[in-house]
């Protein structure tokens, strides 16, 4: 993978020409103020700058799929500015399962190598794309989608950003098998056996 401060310049420009995408996008409910300070704390320059992408200025791509947020939960300031953003690591072979994200659409910029990205609407109609590096996909607001780097030897590096400081994620596979939905209830939704649906559950059962 190239290096990392190449793609903090990538970051740099998302960052420009997405903030007036963002206000478009934006989800979140109007503040009376230019923003919402904590209850107990000091405003200043800190309070408005969030350090945690620190960590991918010169390291190299993790063994696994990893999300890094910048999030009402991660970074406080960003309550009631209706935009967050997190940095996506796909190394060769990964998967970022189907998902939603009901409060935001989603607009992902691909920094370095390639990605399958898709999403499902209402209609049930799937829409595809082989992303190359500097390209931009929309997931529309509450759509299932994925992102999947079927690359056997090269890392991808995605930017996405929402039009809500939280957009929330709702993991598909986590909500159906690993939530303790009744068995009986996934193996006649899924048209299969109880035996099918518990080897499922095993499978994203949290490892000791």
């Amino acid at each position: 993978m190239a290096s990392r401060t190449s793609s903090l310049k990538y970051l740099s420009l998302l960052v420009l020409s997405l903030a007036t995408v963002q206000m478009t996008l934006a989800g979140d409910p109007d503040i009376l103020t230019d923003f919402i300070a904590p209850p107990n704390g000091t405003v200043d320059g800190n309070f408005f700058t969030f350090t945690g992408m620190r960590v991918l200025v010169g390291g190299g791509p993790p063994k696994a799929f990893t999300v890094l947020k910048a999030t009402l939960t991660e970074f406080p300031a960003l309550n009631g500015q209706s935009v967050s953003y997190a940095v996506l690591e796909f190394p060769s072979g990964t998967t970022n399962p189907p998902h939603t994200h009901p409060r935001s659409a989603e607009l992902l910029f691909l920094v370095e190598g390639t990605l399958e990205v898709g999403f499902v609407d209402t209609k049930n109609n799937l829409f595809t794309q082989t992303l190359q590096s500097g390209d931009l996909f929309v997931f529309p607001k509450g759509l299932a989608h994925f992102q999947y780097n079927a690359d056997s030897s090269t890392p991808a590096l995605a930017i996405s950003a929402f039009g809500s400081a939280n957009a929330g994620t709702v993991s598909l596979p986590s909500t159906l098998f690993a939530t303790n939905i009744d068995d009986n209830v996934l193996a006649l939704s899924f048209k299969t056996n109880v035996d099918t649906i518990q080897k499922l559950k095993a499978g994203l059962a949290p490892k000791p």
